[in-house]
């Protein structure tokens, strides 16, 4: 443990500048955290929008957000940041934002990341020495704990729900005549195209399940919608939709009971696996050895090609998107898998 660190800190914060699936990652030290120091209060600074998946953690105490307001307001932040007077932050983050932001707190103890070996190492009390891209996420930010002299160990993401998103779910279940059936939960988007599965494998996909009796709803925002109208008109069974639906906790709810989640690498297939769901992820050009579902039982679909990480808006190889290799024989026969241990 660093000289400096107070070796029972009243006031912890912990920064992820990032998307709800990273910040559900992020929160696997948090259960570690709050054994070594259980009279901590832990709060986490957060991206607006990403706070939600969090909401009923029994180890956080606060979460606060970053303002998208005026420059006022952001001043006004600020300086309610420095009143706090945390007495450590992890900043978990990895950027030039976060690690300004670690800064202004004033904390004695301020640990973070500079993968990128930039400037911002001089505003933390002590960089954490990692690798990134050689380990999964989750074993990635326990290192911060370690530097504060915290075993690792193996840990994964969890998801905590309330009644009231468990009654929705039922519902919501009811009103889809899925009660006592298996069904499969099928997420067709992701924040950037190049990670997509094809709206027409997704048809062929849903179609094959249909022909064995095995109920498909479709998931995401609405903003998503017109995605699964795409994929309803390529299919040649009758498809269900909760787009746009749910909140991302009912979402969660709604995970816990379905028999299979099947979805490209993103937020909801890390929100499935942290509420123990079996999950078969589809991965295209990002490497599931690092970011891949963690917990539960999963199948990831990946086929690690040279090309992979590129994250170009085309592809110069004339393959289109690594993510077309994938085949819907072997999502299916992957799905059925799964769908036979659930009998």
């Amino acid at each position: 443990m660093p000289s400096e660190v107070n070796r029972s800190p009243k006031k912890i914060l912990i920064i992820k500048l990032r998307y709800i699936g990273d910040v559900l990652l992020a929160s696997s030290i948090l259960p570690s955290l709050h054994e070594a120091f259980p009279q901590a209060q832990i709060v986490m600074l957060l991206n607006p929008g990403t706070q939600e998946i969090l909401r009923h953690n029994p180890y956080l105490h606060e979460i606060l957000l970053v303002p998208r307001g005026n420059w006022w307001q952001q001043l006004q932040f600020l300086r309610n940041l420095r009143t706090r007077q945390f007495d450590c932050v992890l900043d978990l983050t990895d950027g030039d934002r976060s690690a300004i932001l670690s800064a202004v707190t004033g904390a004695p103890v301020r640990l973070g990341y500079n993968n990128e070996h930039r400037w911002r190492k001089q505003l933390y009390s002590a960089c954490v020495d990692s690798c990134y891209g050689t380990m999964h996420m989750v074993d990635y930010h326990m290192m911060a704990l370690e530097k504060l002299g915290i075993p690792s160990r193996l840990s994964s993401p969890q998801v905590f729900l309330q009644q009231n998103e468990q009654e929705t779910a039922d519902r919501l279940i009811r009103n889809l005549d899925l009660v006592g059936k298996a069904w499969v939960m099928m997420h067709p988007t992701a924040r950037y195209w190049f990670k997509a599965w094809s709206v027409q494998k997704f048809a062929a996909l849903a179609d094959q399940l249909h022909q064995h009796e095995v109920p498909v709803v479709f998931v995401g925002s609405a903003g998503d919608t017109p995605v699964y109208k795409e994929i309803q008109n390529a299919a040649q069974s009758q498809l269900l939709s909760l787009m746009g639906q749910t909140s991302v906790l009912e979402l969660a709810a709604l995970m816990k009971r379905c028999a299979l989640f099947i979805g490209n690498d993103g937020g909801p297939m890390h929100i499935a696996a942290g509420v123990g769901c079996n999950v078969v992820a589809l991965f295209g050009p990002s490497d599931p050895s690092v970011w891949g579902p963690r917990g539960g039982k999963h199948t990831v679909m990946y086929k690690g090609l040279d090309c992979a990480e590129c994250f170009e808006p085309g592809c110069s190889r004339g393959e289109q998107s690594c993510m077309n290799q994938i085949s819907v024989k072997e999502v299916y026969e992957a799905a059925m898998e799964f769908l036979r241990l659930h009998e």
